[in-house]
């Protein structure tokens, strides 16, 4: 495999969280648009966005990498290599991996031939997936030193509880990861911790539940997960699931500390919108604990009290703020996690919601909320987008399909906390050439809080 633009580099990324901090700002992101559930029938795409304030195209998407097939919706990416594989001359950190959660295809998308230009490298099918695995719907991309595993949400019909599907590093389908998934009702994203022989996995529900949008009965037919899983990493097997309760329901992004020594991380509980930490105490087992609550509120028309619905959350690289968005609310947040056991909030903007405090933002309506969001690697620009899913904008956001999604950077203050919204940036995908469309994760060239793992 080519070593592409990072050649210099011994393997990719960073020594440490220390040295990712101190990285040359982006010149560039990545970010999934999709046109799955608009009306619009084309093909999703990766876009380039310039984010260098001293570019004539600022601000600007200066590419669209379409894929070949419409109907994908694809939904999160990872690199093919990342700080784990720091020091292994072999790898760098040159493909995307972008899978589509409705069809399981995978696309490989080179991102070191032309920065600017990304293009597509290789396709696996997903229905040779599905043959070979029984699983489907693809959601988190992690690197694993030289190979890639990838969180799977069902069986290759739909149904739960899904597993991992395993990939080498020249993107050939090796099996199913994990041994044994006992007590895993439902999966949805993970994270690994390898100096404690840790993963931690999360649920949502199975593909045929949430894909043709919510229903609120679903979860009282226990149709939605509110469960955590421990993994030995080593023996790629459960050794503990902690039931979350009504306190958890729905629990989504799971997020370890940067520190590869520490033990600590969160997991947002979405429906109950709260936020759990996770620890082992001296005696070596693992704790859990409520940390934040975000309260619900009473909206006429609205069927119960409602969630702030935590959609995504992240921990900046030196481990000090804990950000997350509501997305049914309308804000995202910013907590001082310098004792993990006592966040203490310390910046919050309003991005359109559903409870009207911030409809326009930059000049332009926005449709939906904070939604997914990436924090730069030295902790000061917050990228931040506002679609979920296709079928549940739809519900939650209808006038979205119209409008479009929109890109906003916040920027954050590192040293002592608080986030303003910039307003001189604004990435309004209404105006894209195909039609409107709506931007979903987003990833950085020289690696990203949300994919960084040290061994």
């Amino acid at each position: 495999m080519s070593t592409g633009t990072h050649a210099a580099h011994a393997g990719p990324g960073y020594a440490s969280p220390q040295e990712a901090i101190k990285a040359p700002r982006e010149k560039v992101v990545y970010t999934i648009c999709i046109y799955t559930g608009t009306g619009i029938e084309k093909p999703d795409y990766l876009a380039t966005i310039d984010v260098d304030e001293d570019s004539a195209t600022y601000g600007q998407v200066i590419h669209r990498t379409e894929m070949p097939t419409v109907g994908d919706e694809l939904h999160h990416m990872g690199w093919n290599a990342c700080s784990s594989c720091h020091g292994d001359g072999s790898m760098s950190r040159r493909y995307l991996i972008i899978p589509g959660v409705r069809t399981t295809n995978f696309y490989i998308v080179d991102t070191a031939t032309d920065p600017r230009k990304p293009t597509l490298f290789k396709t696996i099918d997903g229905e040779e997936i599905k043959r070979r695995t029984n699983l489907s719907a693809p959601h988190t991309v992690h690197c694993l030193g030289q190979d890639i595993i990838v969180s799977m949400l069902g069986d290759a019909d739909g149904n739960a509880p899904g597993g991992f599907l395993h990939l080498n590093k020249d993107f050939e389908i090796v099996g199913r990861w994990e041994n044994d998934i006992s007590g895993m009702k439902f999966n949805y994203d993970f994270w690994y911790q390898p100096r404690h022989n840790m993963m931690v996995s999360s649920e949502w529900g199975a593909p045929n539940t949430f894909m043709p949008g919510f229903d609120l009965e679903d979860v009282a037919k226990g149709n939605y997960g509110k469960q955590i899983h421990f993994w030995d990493f080593k023996n790629k097997s459960i050794e503990k699931t902690v039931d979350l309760g009504e306190e958890g329901m729905i629990p989504l992004e799971v997020r370890f500390h940067h520190d590869p020594d520490s033990s600590h991380g969160f997991v947002g509980a979405t429906l109950s919108s709260n936020v759990f930490h996770w620890y082992k105490d001296d005696a070596g087992e693992v704790q859990l604990e409520k940390v934040i609550d975000v309260e619900s509120i009473d909206v006429k028309d609205f069927p119960v009290p409602m969630p702030g619905l935590i959609t995504d959350i992240l921990v900046s690289m030196d481990d000090k703020y804990l950000y997350f968005s509501n997305w049914l609310h309308g804000d995202l947040r910013q907590y001082d996690i310098s004792d993990p056991s006592n966040p203490v909030l310390t910046g919050q903007v309003w991005i359109g919601g559903m409870l009207g405090k911030a409809p326009v933002v930059n000049g332009r309506a926005v449709q939906g909320a904070p939604q997914m969001i990436q924090l730069s690697l030295d902790g000061k620009r917050l990228y931040v987008t506002t679609s979920l899913f296709s079928t549940w904008d739809n519900q939650f956001y209808p006038d979205m399909k119209e409008a479009g999604g929109v890109m906003l950077i916040v920027d954050c203050d590192p040293e002592y906390g608080g986030m303003t919204i910039n307003d001189r940036f604004l990435i309004d995908f209404g105006q894209e050439p195909h039609g409107p469309a709506r931007a979903h994760e987003t990833r950085y060239p020289g690696g990203d809080c949300s994919s960084d793992i040290w061994v």
